[in-house]
């Protein structure tokens, strides 16, 4: 095996002689040509510094947040808060994907296979076969795909028998009860909803708890200062219910009518471009590894010649102070200040200004996403509206002792989780930007959203350099 390994490098190294355009000269491994893509709905956070912490008096003497200079590097931000629009996409993604696979599993197990009636470019299926795994038919298979079937996908995983296969998603689901086309895709449809028992009015809704988004990710940091270890002792699978906990319009308030925000806030149309609250740390987390895969899947389906995208995550806290200032130095809120008010006397934000009065600002819960007006990198509602979860674990000691460039706490085993921005039912001390507040990562409210952030691939974009055109 040594000598065959020898003769192939030897063989290797001749060839690279005979036919290189190169000349002998080391001009470096040349891949695909880069272009920068501004990530859609997103906009350019140039680097820079800035004096992070509070501007002014800290009148409640919290004193969690002191002045001190510090960097970040440039990076995209989404212009607005993530809407239920929005996320209501992460949610059909997960149940469309998840009723795929029951098909498919059950397909496989009474050993149905595609009728040919489904059509093509997205036809209906004429049967539950029409849904099975799409990578055993020996004609349609590549060597690669063959290797990969019989060493990896037909074996599985010990938590996943199923890991690896390949859905057919030329094959629309067929949604309309009386189009189904067997009792096997029946069967599957019917373990998708609440149970008779649990229905009214003759209504049968789909059983959130199904909803569930598997990702994997890798520990960087306990990689990087572990001393030995595989690589595969850093990866980390989860796997997270999705659908928002809508209940929290009535646990967040006692004694208080909300059932309407309950009943209709995240999947109501009327609804779709104000902000997405009842989601935890975790499923915020969820939400930037599906965008990511998302969107990669897009560009491998396309055969685009273009290097997949960097990962969409939430921002660390203090990327998104210095965000929200917009490059204003030492301003008390995104606009300026020291006042939540214009000249003319209008509220430049939604939150709680008068004690219980909710509708002083003209919002009585949220508003729409893209309200008010935004600051000088073209953010909405940095303050107010809904508080926002980071990627920061809270320590009320941390900016004494965080680094001075991109400073950051990262410790997943500290439940307590940064949240910036105030929100609707708060006051104003809340919607100043160095105000810092948290959340613990599996709780959710009805005041709490977020939006994503995507590194800038390179570092000549700062506040003192104007971008390459």
């Amino acid at each position: 095996m040594k000598k065959f390994i020898t003769f192939a490098s030897f063989l290797a190294l001749l060839t690279s002689c005979g036919g290189s355009s190169d000349k002998g000269e080391l001009v470096g491994v040349k891949g695909k040509k880069w272009r920068p893509e501004k990530p859609f709905g997103m906009t350019l956070i140039p680097g820079g510094s800035y004096i992070m912490g509070k501007s002014d008096d800290d009148p409640a003497n919290i004193q969690d947040s002191p002045t001190k200079t510090v960097t970040v590097r440039s990076f995209y931000m989404d212009e607005t808060e993530i809407t239920n629009s929005e996320y209501r996409q992460f949610v059909e993604w997960v149940k469309d994907s998840t009723i795929r696979v029951r098909l498919a599993i059950l397909a496989d197990e009474v050993g149905q296979t595609s009728t040919g009636k489904g059509g093509k470019g997205g036809g209906k299926g004429g049967s539950i076969g029409d849904f099975a795994f799409n990578d055993t038919d020996p004609a349609k298979m590549t060597p690669y795909d063959k290797y990969m079937y019989e060493n990896y996908y037909s074996v599985g995983t010990d938590d996943d028998p199923y890991a690896g296969r390949r859905l057919n998603k030329k094959i629309k689901l067929i949604k309309d009860t009386k189009k189904y086309p067997d009792e096997y895709y029946t069967e599957v449809m019917d373990t998708m909803y609440l149970p008779m028992a649990e229905s009214f009015n003759g209504l049968r809704t789909i059983d959130v708890r199904k909803l569930k988004f598997r990702y994997s990710w890798m520990d960087i940091q306990a990689a990087a200062k572990a001393k030995k270890g595989k690589r595969s002792d850093f990866i980390r699978t989860e796997q997270q219910l999705v659908y928002p906990d809508t209940t929290v319009w009535i646990k967040d308030f006692a004694y208080s009518y909300n059932e309407p925000m309950h009943n209709d806030y995240f999947w109501h149309q009327a609804y779709g471009e104000y902000p997405v609250v009842g989601v935890s740390w975790k499923q915020a987390k969820a939400f930037c590894a599906w965008r990511t895969l998302n969107k990669n899947s897009y560009i491998k389906s396309k055969k685009k010649k273009q290097d997949l995208i960097n990962s969409f995550r939430l921002p660390i806290e203090s990327e998104w102070e210095y965000a929200a200032r917009g490059g204003l130095e030492s301003a008390t809120f995104p606009w300026g200040g020291p006042y939540a008010k214009n000249d003319r006397g209008c509220f430049l934000a939604n939150f709680k200004p008068n004690r219980g009065d909710y509708a002083a600002d003209q919002a009585l819960y949220t508003v729409e996403a893209k309200s008010y007006e935004p600051n000088g990198y073209n953010l909405y509602n940095m303050s107010g509206n809904v508080a926002e979860w980071t990627d920061t674990a809270y320590d009320a000691a941390a900016y004494e002792y965080v680094s001075s460039i991109n400073p950051n706490v990262s410790d997943l085993k500290n439940m307590r989780k940064a949240v910036r921005g105030g929100s609707w039912k708060d006051v104003a001390y809340f919607l100043q930007v160095g105000t810092r507040d948290f959340e613990y990562a599996d709780s959710a409210r009805s005041y709490i959203g977020f939006r994503t952030v995507q590194d800038y691939m390179g570092t000549q974009v700062t506040k003192n350099a104007a971008p390459k055109k």
